[in-house]
């Protein structure tokens, strides 16, 4: 199964959030930590604010922030928000009943497997798992918590 460049930096935009705790994120700098538009993030957020993971401060400083704790949010939480379709064969499709095995295909039972073994492994992982492991994760994205910022609320 291949992730879409939408969940990709979706999982990014919260790892930022994150790694920022307690203070606002604002798009361009995590655009800039990222080298990708503004507006391609402000897209992927939609969703994450529309399903609670991200939540947003409006005004001049204003900015992003995660919802919730980031040891709540598991990377399937993300995938379940940004991915369209785990269709891993054409039998997971509406269309299969054109398939004379449809109902008993050990291939579809074998990649329902597949896919749920792949989503059991997603809820094991949260976004703290990915940033608590890598202390040099704020300075590679550029984040200095000793510089005075707004503070999430």
């Amino acid at each position: 199964m291949r992730l879409t460049r939408q969940t990709n930096y979706a999982v990014r935009i919260l790892m930022y959030c994150a790694a920022n705790e307690g203070r606002l994120s604002r798009i361009p700098e995590i655009a800039d930590a990222y080298n990708v538009s503004e507006l391609f993030l402000f897209k992927i957020l939609q969703p994450l604010v529309e399903n609670g993971l991200v939540g947003t401060v409006r005004g001049r400083n204003g900015g992003v922030k995660l919802a919730k704790p980031a040891s709540a949010i598991s990377l399937f939480d993300v995938v379940r928000v940004t991915e369209e379709n785990f269709a891993m064969a054409e039998c997971f499709e509406n269309d299969a009943a054109e398939c004379p095995l449809v109902d008993s295909c050990g291939l579809n039972e074998a990649l329902r497997k597949a896919l749920g073994a792949f989503f059991e492994v997603l809820e094991g992982y949260s976004i703290e798992d990915l940033i608590k492991t890598r202390p040099s994760v704020r300075s590679l994205l550029g984040i200095d918590l000793n510089t005075p910022r707004a503070l999430a609320g």
